[in-house]
């Protein structure tokens, strides 16, 4: 995989004694809060709130700002293409972005409120990517152009098509250009249920201090957030800034001491001699999992889920169902059109409905294999583990060495007390992707029934410091 270098060379701090000013007009800013997703369980609580604070702050700092909220994706491009419009050569651009954003082709796309995502190509249709915007900023001739995108969330989409990968991708930008995601690359964190944002509070009491750099503000926000959260949440910074940019400067007060480096608090890492080699770090710092104060775990609970009781009724009513209902009743044989509402059955808990669809899908297609390997995920699910097992080896002879195929093999081997196979399955899982919470967290159950309890441990804190609802979806599968 071809990276700029630059985007792990260690920041260039600037050792100027001043910083240049920048007129009023020559700074525009477009803020965008995302809230009202029509696929998510409930609206995000942060978004707008923090969109407001940041765009008034940067209002206050002599930013021409665009603010928009829950916009569908016409409205995003129009927002943008008006910022594009705005700029001229030298002009300082800001784009700020909260809301859910998706990593695909090694690119972090952000996701307007209207997006109908169910494979990875829905990404790169309904998304605005990072990257090609930062390219037109750079076109239209921005000196200075600043990215905080504030959308390193677990979003509603990921378990329709399973992607790979979480969280954002490192982004190729032009030179003179700072971008800064909430957390680090491929990692997600959790709304922390308040107004504000844990990155919104701590980038704007930076952000506020007069005469200090662009860099310099964001460093010690990265900072803030990873102190602030225990390290549980590290921000990703990458700036090739070529000149010195501060949102205030010259307003009398000075700048206040850079803060103490974080301290991390001693943690105990249990890593047997037995085990792999740990997983790579994130942001290059090890994930370090608690300390296990009880070796032994609790026993491994099988349930046989069923379709929850007021699927029915929520399904009735639900517009995406009704629209794939209508294609299927235009054409019975719409493979697509079955698939995708096999997926939201699945995703709804309609676990029977879905089966009969991805039935319907391979009898059309017998050999498409992500209708096999979702058709063994939802019967590993409601416990028909020996057609699963079956669903699973077809797909990987048809695709050795599919990841999402090893994963569910992986679930069913667990669910049916095969716990060397299940290891085997997530151990080859986790040798493609590494950071796959669910096979890790998979092999960690799996360890701990065979007897590794300490191996297990790690495996299962290491699943939950990447992924905090691993054990609430392991839950789901009927696995506790």
């Amino acid at each position: 995989m071809k990276t700029s270098l630059a985007l792990f060379l260690t920041l260039i701090v600037s050792v100027a004694s001043t910083v240049p000013s920048f007129a009023a007009g020559d700074r525009f800013a477009l803020v965008i809060g995302n809230s009202k997703y029509p696929d998510a369980d409930a609206p995000l609580k942060e978004p707008i709130n923090d969109a407001r604070d940041v765009a008034d702050e940067l209002k206050r700092d002599g930013f021409t700002v665009e603010i928009g909220e829950n916009l569908i994706g016409d409205n995003m491009r129009r927002a943008f293409d008006r910022l594009y419009n705005k700029l001229r050569p030298g002009s300082v651009a800001m784009i700020f972005f909260s809301g859910f954003g998706i990593q695909s082709n090694r690119q972090s796309y952000m996701i307007p409120v209207d997006a109908q995502i169910w494979t990875e190509s829905d990404v790169r249709r309904d998304g605005l990517s990072l990257e090609t915007v930062l390219g037109e900023i750079n076109n239209r001739g921005a000196g200075v152009k600043i990215a905080l995108v504030d959308a390193s969330r677990r979003n509603p989409y990921e378990r329709r098509f399973r992607p790979g990968s979480s969280g954002l991708a490192p982004v190729i930008a032009p030179n003179g250009t700072l971008v800064m995601y909430s957390a680090a690359l491929s990692s997600v964190v959790s709304d922390n249920g308040g107004d504000h944002s844990l990155f919104v509070q701590e980038l704007l009491k930076e952000i506020r201090v007069p005469d200090l750099s662009a860099e310099e503000a964001l460093n010690r926000t990265r900072l803030g957030v990873t102190r602030a959260s225990n390290r549980e949440q590290q921000p990703y910074m990458s700036s090739s800034l070529a000149e010195d940019f501060a949102f205030i400067g010259n307003a009398g007060s000075g700048s206040r001491p850079a803060p103490p480096p974080v301290v991390p608090p001693p943690v105990a890492l249990q890593t047997p001699p037995s085990s792999p080699p740990p997983l790579p770090p994130v942001n290059d710092q090890p994930l370090q999992p608690p300390k296990i104060e009880t070796p032994t775990p609790p026993p491994l609970i099988v349930d046989k889920p069923v379709d929850k009781p007021s699927t029915q009724l929520a399904l009735a009513d639900d517009p995406t169902i009704k629209s794939l209902t209508d294609k299927l009743n235009a054409n019975p044989d719409d493979a697509s059109a079955l698939y995708r509402r096999g997926q939201v059955y699945a995703s709804k808990g309609a676990y029977s409905l879905a089966i009969k669809d991805f039935d319907d899908t391979l009898r059309i297609n017998p050999k498409d294999v992500e209708a096999l390997n979702n058709r063994c995920w939802a019967r590993a699910v409601v416990g028909d583990l020996q057609s699963a097992l079956k669903d699973c080896n077809e797909a990987l002879r048809l695709r050795p060495n599919f990841v999402d195929a090893l994963d569910s093999r992986g679930l069913v081997n667990l669910k049916s007390g095969l716990t060397k196979n299940a290891i085997t399955d997530f151990d080859a899982a986790l040798r493609i992707n590494p950071r796959l919470s669910s096979s890790l967290y998979g092999r960690g159950l799996a360890r701990q029934r065979s007897g590794s309890i300490s191996e297990g441990n790690v495996d299962i804190a290491n699943a939950k410091a990447m992924d905090p609802n691993i054990v609430q979806e392991f839950d789901s599968y009927g696995v506790r």
